[in-house]
Order: structure tokens, then sequence, then C-alpha cells
């Protein structure tokens, strides 16, 4: 049986279908306000995000809204894109469902959103559909989150708690050299454990790249970099000697393990894999 509050949503849903709807251009990032849905609280208006990474603010949240997050290029690969979205521990006012064809399936319950955490779908789910919760006073409702799309692999599993902690195999090491946000060389220093996750300090001896400013120099004369990246907690990450290959993705700003084989493993996979003309791409590895 539906709840009424359910109930409620899928009228919305369908009489956007039919005529109510409003539609906005395509952005990265949406900024809005309910207060002009007052007196048409009816209206559903849509909304078309097509960047990689963006965000959505929604003050005073009346009626609903459905977000539609698309890549901003058409390929057989954007079908296997995940979501990630992280609620801003402000955001309050509505329920957030994931609608696919008109069917709704609840992802984040307003009481979710404040706890700020990271939740990814696959992109086969269907568009969100974001209602607002009735309140005698929305003067300070806000609804935020930031998004982005990543690859399934590294999409859903970066920020789940059950994650599997396996090494990759040869030629996820190779493809991570390739294709992640970062490529370092270096130790590990320290780890913290944390509620859901394990933070871990290294120092960088040889910096191959990084998207984003992951790791910071020690000053011109110090050919030395540190960073923090983190990893699930169960995976049991622990300090120690020796160097590794750290490469990973950079989620929302922080940093998070992909494949850490020790570097003389990885440097014997490289040179294994040059002399068989089987590298993704070149690294230089002198």
């Amino acid at each position: 049986m539906l709840t009424p509050m359910l109930a409620s949503a899928l009228l919305l849903l369908l009489l956007c279908r039919i005529s109510f709807c409003q539609y906005s251009s395509d952005q990265c990032s949406w900024k809005g306000s309910g207060l002009t849905h007052e007196g048409h609280t009816r209206d559903v208006e849509q909304v078309y995000l097509r960047c990689s990474q963006g965000s959505l603010e929604w003050l005073y949240p009346t009626g609903a809204i459905i977000v539609n997050l698309r890549p901003n290029t058409v390929s057989p690969a954007a079908a296997r894109l995940s979501v990630c979205i992280k609620p801003s521990t402000d955001s309050s006012g509505t329920n957030i469902y994931l609608d696919r064809n008109g069917k709704l399936r609840l992802l984040l319950r307003e009481q979710d959103q404040a706890q700020g955490k990271v939740h990814c779908f696959s992109i086969q789910e269907g568009a969100l559909f974001i209602e607002a919760i009735p309140h005698m006073d929305i003067s300070r409702r806000i609804t935020a989150f930031q998004y982005e799309l990543v690859s399934d692999r590294l999409g859903t599993e970066a920020h789940s708690l059950g994650a599997p902690c396996q090494p990759c195999n040869n030629a996820e090491m190779l493809l991570a050299v390739c294709t992640n946000d970062f490529v370092a060389r270096g130790s590990i220093k320290k780890v913290d454990r944390e509620e859901e996750r394990s933070s871990v300090t290294v120092e960088i001896s040889r910096l191959y790249r990084q998207k984003t400013q992951v790791f910071v120099s020690g000053g011109v004369r110090v050919r030395r970099w540190t960073g923090r990246i983190k990893m699930p907690r169960q995976c049991g990450v622990r300090s120690g000697e020796g160097e590794f290959l750290f490469t990973g993705t950079v989620r929302f700003g922080e940093a998070w393990m992909g494949c850490a084989p020790r570097y003389k493993d990885f440097l014997r996979l490289y040179h294994e894999a040059q002399q068989q003309g089987n590298n993704p791409c070149h690294m230089d590895v002198d």
C-alpha cells in the first residue's frame, strides 16, 4: 500500500509527465528556489546536469524537481557510469528518490542527508526525484549536494563499506597508471583509523601525476611530497617499510586508494609487459 507521501510524489510525477513541467537549460550546477513554486506547487521542474561533476542547491523547497544527471558526451561507456552524490550536512527539507520510468525508489530521507555521507548508484537506475516535505516554515530549509559521475568500479566501491580489499590483478595495475587521478611512488608513514574508514598518511618520493592537489610539496629544495589517502577501514592497511606505487581516484576533494602494489613488484610487471608489447601506456620508471 502506498504511503500518503509516496502517493503524493507519484501524483507529482504523473502531472509532470502529462503537462505541468518546467524545463531548464543544460548546466553543471543548479541553484533554484521553491518560492517560484508558490501558488502552483504541482509544477515539477526538470533540471539537466551534463558535467562530470557539479552541485545542486534548492532553497526553500516546495513541490518537487527531477534532476537528470548525464555525461556531456554520448558513448557506449556512458551506460556503465555511476552517479555519486554527497549531501551537505545542512541539507534538509526533502526526501530524495530514484525515478526510473515513473517508478520511485527511496534513496535518501531528510535525516539521512544530514550525515553528509556519499551515496552512489548506477546511472541506469534513473533520475533523482526530489520531493519537498511540507512544512509550515520553509525559510530555513535548503537541499544541497555535490555530484560526480564516475566509472562503475571506482564509483560504487570507492565509498562502500563492503568494498573488497583484494589486490588488483596485473591488467588492472597497468591500466591504473594510465587512467587514475593520481600516480605516485612512496611509503606509508601513518595510519589513522576513523569510524568507517582509514586515513593513510604517505610520503612521496616521485610524483608521476595528480589531478588535484592531493600531495603537497615540501618546498623547492625538498623533492618530496606528503598527502593523505582514504580507504575502507576493513582493508587493514598498516605503516611499514618499503616503497609502493599509489594509484587512485579523487572523490569530492578526497583521495581514495586504488591499486597500491609494492613498487618492486610493479616494476617487474611493467618491464615484462613492455617486453611483450602489452603496456597500455608509457611510464618513466628510470
